[in-house]
């Protein structure tokens, strides 16, 4: 489940269903979330924010603890503003449509 807006506070998940004592720490999330930095690939994103992960939940001295795992990543950065004048319309790849 995920939760949270990318112009909010932050965005969440929490992964349901992992066993206990698997190895897991922030590190291995934030390998993944790096590859989306400026200048990974043709893919990657324009604007440069920090996205670090905390987990919150679900992990012990780095290990799962086999309840559900939660993680965020604070949004320091964000500016809702921005997005003030195309509010009203349908952005392609984007949720909006399942608001009216």
């Amino acid at each position: 489940m995920t939760w949270g807006e990318s112009h909010g506070e932050g965005l969440g998940v929490v992964v349901d269903g992992c066993p206990a004592g698997i190895p897991l720490c922030e590190e291995d999330i934030q390998k993944f979330l790096d590859r989306r930095k400026p200048g990974q690939s043709k893919f990657t994103t324009p604007r440069k924010e920090d996205d670090k992960v905390s987990i919150l939940s679900g992990v012990f001295e780095g290990k799962t603890t086999g309840t559900p795992i939660s993680m965020m990543v604070h949004n320091k950065t964000q500016r809702s503003s921005d997005y003030s004048e195309i509010a009203q319309y349908y952005r392609p790849g984007h949720a909006d449509y399942t608001f009216d």
